[in-house]
């Protein structure tokens, strides 16, 4: 049925009025490829673009900001993204991205085809690889965003963000999260508000949590042992979603936690309030 132009006019200045969310605090500002630009639009902004991918605006003691994640592949130099007004006019505002060094990681998986599959396990991959794009792509208006996190799992860090990865000496995509060792069963709490989006069991990434934290932050949970939750299900900070495992693509039990903002992984350390390794 076709919506009436007086009714879509309605219920886009209604979008416009929740472009925008009152936040208690920010996450750290690293303007580095895998990092977050944190940086004031100089306005009141209802939309924000970067990448062609919408941008969370978020107003902190009375100043409005842009959060946004810079892709791990992003080059260093100046960055453009665009702000529009209530009014419709649209502005282009930067920042500069710094080159950042990441480690490299190197590890032995004793399961070959979790390094190279057959044609089987690639059309599950790639079966999966659309539902997860589709579940970092929600943008949800409803939720307000929480960047002050905690630790989702009590563990060692077995691996950093960012690091070249090298999976039986061949060269694989740059680590997307952060790594926590910890012993099989575990509990896994959730390090902030949201709602759960989906769940399943991955080929690489066994079984896996992905909840929404509202204007485009959402945060994933890998190797789990057990999924206690259900998509669709209103998370507390705290609360338990599941247990350490070591399902998927793993060389011991660990949890693998990732952030992404308008849909690109970012350092989950800004979010802890840390300074990342470099």
């Amino acid at each position: 049925m076709r919506v009436p132009i007086l009714a879509f006019i309605a219920i886009a200045i209604g979008n416009f009025a929740l472009a925008q969310v009152d936040v208690d605090s920010l996450p750290r500002s690293s303007m580095v490829p895998g990092g977050i630009a944190v940086t004031p639009t100089r306005g009141n902004a209802v939309s924000g673009e970067y990448r062609d991918q919408r941008i969370l605006l978020a107003r902190f003691e009375g100043r409005q900001y842009a959060i946004i994640g810079i892709p791990l592949d992003a080059e260093p130099g100046p960055q453009q993204f665009s702000v529009t007004g209530a009014d419709g006019a649209e502005s282009l505002l930067q920042f500069e991205v710094v080159h950042k060094q990441y480690r490299e990681r190197h590890l032995t998986i004793t399961n070959e085809r979790q390094v190279n599959p057959n044609a089987e396990d690639m059309e599950r991959i790639n079966r999966e690889s659309v539902e997860m794009r589709q579940a970092f792509s929600t943008w949800s208006e409803s939720l307000e965003p929480v960047f002050a996190m905690n630790l989702p799992v009590d563990g060692v860090r077995s691996s950093s963000f960012g690091s070249r990865s090298f999976f039986n000496g061949q060269p694989r995509n740059p680590h997307s999260g952060m790594d926590i060792a910890a012993p099989e069963g575990t509990p896994i709490l959730a390090p902030a508000p949201g709602v759960i989006l989906t769940t399943g069991n991955y080929f690489f990434n066994g079984n896996t949590i992905i909840m929404d934290h509202g204007h485009g932050l959402i945060s994933l949970y890998c190797h789990m042992n057990t999924i206690d939750v259900e998509p669709g299900t209103e998370i507390a900070a705290g609360e338990q979603i599941g247990r350490v495992g070591s399902t998927g693509r793993v060389t011991g039990p660990h949890l693998h936690w990732s952030v992404n903002l308008n849909n690109v992984r970012v350092d989950p350390a800004l979010f802890l309030g840390e300074n990342p390794a470099s």
